[in-house]
Formats: structure tokens, sequence, C-alpha cells
């Protein structure tokens, strides 16, 4: 009979494979639903977009209804909620003090980012087209009411901008929940961008002539109007490339910088 040698190494095994990326995604898409801000804010997102094609259709005279017009309506209150959602996706992890349970699981912190961002764009892409969807059988349920022939005056290239235009709106919301790792000071830094900075720089254009010429170049909002006007100028593209660098590459790359080396408790 043998016995075991107690002073004998020991090999652990260290080696086990990484959590799929896919795998990841789904997680932090289930996550997105389960808190109660972030299903609230997703389920507000369909009632305002169906209480937008109601008001059009009680309110909008004939001459003027449309699915551009029934378009107008709900993307405001879209765009400012996407964000939103996407902020709430990053800071839950610290405001619910879950990061450490999940960055024990999934230590890899960039994959887990990645991750959040890629669920933030899938939640962002479905929402808005979600809400083309309603869009169009408002309008024919519209049409149909008033008794006109429904007017569809937004071309495929107008919506893909539109698209991309929310989906960009989306990533600033994300980019200030990776910077700032806070709920609170997220969804503040937020409306401050979307509705004080704005301001601010209107009456910079409007008094300073220097200044107005430049706007287009660091004002990411401004450069992001022409995609819901569709048929971008090449100048207007690269506008929204070196506003969007100044607003969104710069901070978030500060902001996983901080991500990747903060301790998480």
């Amino acid at each position: 009979m043998t016995t075991a040698n107690p002073t004998a190494p020991v090999e652990i095994q260290t080696q086990r494979p990484g959590v799929p990326f896919f795998r990841l995604v789904k997680v932090e898409l289930r996550k997105m639903f389960d808190t109660r801000s972030g299903f609230w804010l997703m389920v507000s997102i369909g009632i305002i977009t169906l209480l937008a094609v109601v008001l059009v259709i009680a309110f909008v005279p004939d001459e003027s209804f449309s699915y551009g017009v029934i378009g107008m309506s709900f993307g405001t209150p879209m765009a400012v909620l996407l964000p939103i959602i996407a902020a709430l996706a990053v800071t839950s992890e610290w405001s619910q003090r879950s990061g450490l349970v999940t960055f024990t699981l999934a230590p890899h912190r960039g994959a887990v980012i990645g991750a959040k961002a890629a669920a933030a764009i899938i939640v962002g892409i479905v929402s808005v087209l979600i809400a083309f969807a309603l869009g169009a059988f408002g309008n024919i349920v519209g049409a149909a009411l008033k008794g006109i022939d429904p007017v569809w005056d937004t071309d495929p290239e107008t919506v893909v901008l539109i698209l991309l235009a929310n989906v960009l709106g989306l990533l600033i919301g994300f980019m200030f929940g990776v910077l700032l790792r806070n709920s609170a000071a997220a969804v503040v830094a937020y409306l401050v961008y979307s509705f004080v900075l704005p301001g601010i720089f209107g009456v910079l254009a409007a008094l300073q002539e220097w200044f107005r010429d430049l706007q287009p170049w660091v004002d990411f909002g401004n450069a992001q109007t022409p995609l819901f006007e569709g048929n971008l100028t090449g100048e207007q593209w690269a506008q929204l490339a070196t506003s969007g660098a100044l607003w969104f590459v710069l901070p978030m790359a500060l902001g996983l910088w901080a991500v990747l080396r903060a301790e998480v408790k």
C-alpha cells in the first residue's frame, strides 16, 4: 500500500476557457431589463411612441399628416431616453455594487464593457425599429381615419441616417456612464450636454463670428442635426467625425482607462 507524499508539489489547473463574448452580451441584455429603472425606461419608450402617434392623428391637419411628421413626434423623447438607458447599463455595476461579482466571474473588464456597449446598441436599434414600425402603423390607421391616402415621405436612406443619429446619441450616454460610473452623475451630465451646452454654443455662435464657423467642428450635437435631414455632404461627415472624436472618442478612452485600472469594491 502506497501513501501520497505530503511534500510533493500540487499541480493547480489555472487554464480555463474564458466566457464567450456572445454569452456576455446575452447576460448584459438580461441585466438591462432586470432593474426597475431599466424596465420602466424601456416601457416608457413604447408608451411615449404610441402616445405621440395618437396625438399626431388627433391634432395634425389632414394636409400636413405624413409618416415624417409622426417620426418627428417620437424622435425627440426617444433621443433623450435611449442614452439614459445606455448610461444606466454601465453605472448599475457601481451604483448597485454588483461590479465585484461581475468582474470576478468575468475578469476581463474590457470584454464586459464591450458587451455592455453591444447590448445597449442592440436595444437602441431594436427600439428605434419598433418605433418606426409603430409610426408606419399609425400612418396607415391615421390616414384611414382621416379619409386620406397615407403619405410616405421618409426614404430608406433617411431611416438609416436617423437610426445612426440615435445610436450616436446612445453612445454619448454610454460614454458618460463609463467616464463617471455613477448613475445620477451620468444622467445629469448627459442632460447638461443635451440641453444646456447647445444653448451656450448657440449664444456664442450668435455673438462671436469666429465661433459661428467653428461650431459644426466642435459641437457634436449640432454636427448630428444633418443626419435627421439626410444627404450629408463630405464636409458634414468630416464635421461629425471631428466633433465626435472630441466629445466621444477622447472621453471614452479616458473612461476606459479608469475602468480598467480602478479598484472595484
